[in-house]
């Protein structure tokens, strides 16, 4: 399944046809990049070469996010890597299109994907890390029933200076496999 839906966003496997210079302004703005492992300094040619990797992988759920009201590519959402032995997936959102965000698009793709991992793939868990001080971001995952599991603490540096990273989880709660 190529595409999903939700109530105002469409989700496609994301593609080299996404490489636009939209894409590539997102990974180069500081507003964007503040919490991500990317630190800007991209052009088409890099993103090309990244997207060209991505769409390789096999164990990779990565999805362009789009509206579905004109089809404008806001962000990308994934679950990479999928441990399918042990029914894991590490999450990780960003929303590139600063001019959409403040809507709910983030809560709102986060829960269609979310819901299509536990209810259609059968994962049983999903995984993700926060930057501490990104606190919208963690009081979403908060809202979306993710549960703080560990801290690992001056991990990263963000932002000019080190950052504790939160390890925060998601079960699904009607898995049923080899529990």
């Amino acid at each position: 399944m190529n595409t999903l839906f939700s109530k105002r966003l469409a989700y496609k496997k994301l593609n080299l046809e996404h490489c636009t210079d939209d894409y590539v302004s997102w990974l180069n703005n500081p507003q964007v990049y503040r919490y991500l492992e990317t630190g800007g300094n991209y052009n088409k040619e890099k993103l090309s070469e990244y997207l060209s990797e991505v769409v390789s992988k096999k164990d990779i759920l990565f999805w362009a996010i789009h509206l579905k009201s004109n089809g404008k590519h806001i962000g990308n959402i994934k679950i990479d890597p999928v441990n399918s032995k042990y029914g894991l997936g590490e999450y990780g959102i960003m929303m590139g299109d600063t001019e959409e965000w403040g809507k709910g698009y983030a809560k709102e793709a986060s829960k269609a994907i979310i819901s299509h991992c536990f209810d259609n793939l059968k994962m049983r868990k999903i995984t993700l890390g926060v930057v501490a001080d990104n606190e919208a971001a963690v009081n979403l995952y908060k809202t979306l029933g993710f549960e703080i599991e560990g801290v690992y603490k001056r991990h990263g540096y963000y932002d000019g200076k080190w950052s504790d990273i939160i390890r925060m989880a998601i079960f699904n709660e009607n898995y049923k496999g080899n529990e």
